[in-house]
């Protein structure tokens, strides 16, 4: 299926959506066919945005869901929450949403290995604020804040983040 302007069309390269161009991060294993679980990469192909999810209390409201204190995103590849967002307190691995440094402030999540997740092929692919221009990530996407937000202002059920 061919791209449309609705699409966030990743490449090593940067971005481009609605007839804009922005600089990305990328994972710091390069785009990847294969995606395993740890490799850094970006994997390859369409991906559905599943969610929008924000900090309230750093962000301006969206349409999305809130993070809320306690919520974590499970990345035991053994568990059976693995690749979903879960409620404190939980003893499994997991990844705080509700972080201290701004990254996760507006987050996209993909359906990247979700909602039925497969060990071994990798934990969720966010699209998410950079730490610093174009630094890698563990295989999300991320973007400028203000990039972000204006790519989250204007998405859409049929956006799809196209990784070539």
């Amino acid at each position: 299926m061919k791209p449309t302007p609705r699409d966030l069309v990743i490449t090593r390269w940067g971005a481009r959506f609605m007839g804009r161009r922005f600089p990305c991060s990328i994972g710091k294993g390069g785009i990847v066919a294969n995606k395993r679980e740890g490799d850094g990469g970006t994997p390859i192909g369409p991906h559905e945005i599943a969610e929008l999810y924000y900090r309230a209390d750093r962000v301006p409201a969206l349409n999305g869901t809130e993070i809320r204190i306690g919520d974590l995103w499970c990345d035991a590849t053994d568990h059976p929450r693995y690749n979903h967002l879960v409620r404190a307190p939980f003893k499994a691995s997991h990844e705080k949403m509700r972080r201290g440094d701004r990254l996760y402030d507006l987050v996209l999540t993909t359906n990247w290995n979700w909602p039925e997740a497969t060990p071994g092929k990798g934990s969720a692919i966010f699209i998410h604020r950079w730490r610093k221009p174009r630094h890698p990530t563990e295989g999300c996407v991320a973007f400028r804040a203000d990039h972000l937000r204006w790519i989250a202002e204007r998405i859409s059920p049929a956006t799809r983040l196209i990784v070539r």
